[in-house]
């Protein structure tokens, strides 16, 4: 059982890729040695040492793939997006187990492009992740095998001995190329544990100063009875202006807290009522004021019930709502009643809950990355983690969320799951 949970979360369990795609300088550093290194070896494998079969025209390509990764500038796009993934992979697929067992089978399997093959792996598995990476090596025999067959040169076939002798050595390079991948990505997944718990114990020791503040905030309201006109007043609102500040802070604390279980267990489902759910939760929402607690308006035209962790879909309406209020504020206009509709209702064996806002919206690049970590609406101060944290926990109740958006058309949120 044990070793079945460890496969699935290895395997099955998606990993946070778009982090890992490679940075600016390092798309750069690989597109420079594929743009280079391919005519280099040209000159090395046709004129200096000369091997049975080499391609001028096969090496300008391998090389233009290289120079793409420099010129094409959304590849370098950070967060990357779909488009650029796809890209990127489809260029080191083509460039690294396609060219190579294509070299490799028109070589007749020689010391030369064994070595090279067998390099080939270990780099096409550090360059990307090893899941990715063992469909590309796959296709890529398969694909340079087909092509070898219709368009191929004549060359002796391979002997025994040597088939043999070179499938071991193929078959090491590809072992320990999976094993390096899987090891990477359990560091990296480490490593974004270890940064997410970070942020979780750095907001929860901000507790304490914070209970100080609520405990001076009090004391002055207490005091301010006891001075007459003005400066009780001042002192008044001082003390609530503090009062909310604390529960603003203290209500930022809670979101980093709970964004730091983005890649933990979910936890032991209970049975929720969405409405109730909902509206305690845009209840003790803390409104900046009561022009932006009255553009909120809730909506439910049929309640239901369905399995999930309460605390962390509390987080879920209270992200959703946070971002919407966001959306709202960058508005040219003050936000007005409804401007924020939040709306939920049941049809069948779904319930759904949306998130309906006026606000700035978005464009058709971000709102294909948006539920990607890292990806922030609020380019200057989010941390993308959000909505990244809404989907895993949506997904972990078996349900779906979507967007609807278009620039300065506000946007649609909308959960739909199960009914219980």
């Amino acid at each position: 059982m044990r070793l079945r949970q460890r496969a699935s979360n290895e395997v099955l369990q998606p990993l946070m890729e778009p982090i890992l795609h490679p940075s600016q300088w390092r798309i750069r550093a690989l597109g420079v040695s594929t743009f280079l290194g391919h005519p280099l070896f040209y000159v090395v494998w046709a004129w200096w040492l000369p091997q049975p079969y080499e391609n001028l025209l096969l090496r300008a390509l391998m090389a233009l793939c290289g120079l793409s990764l420099l010129v094409l500038p959304g590849v370098r796009v950070s967060p990357p997006t779909r488009g650029a993934a796809v890209t990127f992979s489809l260029i080191f697929w083509l460039t690294l187990p396609w060219f190579f067992w294509w070299m490799y089978f028109c070589n007749s399997g020689n010391a030369v492009w064994l070595a090279s093959l067998g390099a080939a792996m270990l780099i096409y598995y550090h360059l990307t992740d090893w899941r990715l990476a063992t469909l590309g090596c796959a296709t890529g025999l398969l694909f340079a095998w087909l092509c070898f067959e219709a368009v191929g040169p004549a060359v002796p076939a391979l002997g025994f001995a040597q088939a043999a002798t070179n499938t071991v050595v193929l078959s090491f390079s590809w072992f320990m190329g999976l094993v390096l991948g899987l090891s990477s990505s359990n560091l990296r997944r480490e490593q974004l544990n270890y940064t997410l718990g970070t942020m979780g114990i750095m907001a929860h020791e901000l507790r304490t100063p914070l209970a100080t503040m609520q405990l001076i905030a009090e004391a002055v309201r207490n005091e301010a009875p006891q001075y007459a006109g003005e400066s009780g007043e001042r002192l008044q609102q001082l003390g609530t202006r503090l009062n909310t500040l604390v529960r603003n802070m203290n209500h930022q604390i809670d979101m980093q807290i709970t964004n730091a279980r983005l890649m933990r267990p979910i936890g032991n489902p209970e049975r929720i009522s969405a409405a109730q759910l909902v509206r305690e939760a845009i209840d003790a929402y803390p409104y900046r004021s009561t022009r932006e607690k009255q553009a909120v308006v809730l909506r439910i035209y049929g309640d239901f019930h369905f399995y999930g962790s309460r605390d962390m879909f509390h987080q879920v309406v209270d992200n959703l709502t946070k971002n919407a209020l966001r959306s709202l504020a960058a508005a040219s206009s003050s936000p007005q009643p409804g401007d924020l509709l939040i709306e939920v209702g049941a049809h069948g064996a779904r319930g759904r809950i949306a998130f309906t806002d006026n606000g700035v919206g978005m464009d058709a690049e971000l709102r294909k990355r948006i539920f990607q970590p890292f990806v922030s609406t609020d380019r200057g101060t989010g941390h993308g983690l959000g909505l990244a944290f809404c989907q895993r926990v949506v997904n972990g109740a078996h349900g779906t969320i979507r967007v609807k958006a278009a620039p300065h058309k506000g946007a649609v949120f909308t959960i739909e799951l199960p009914v219980a």
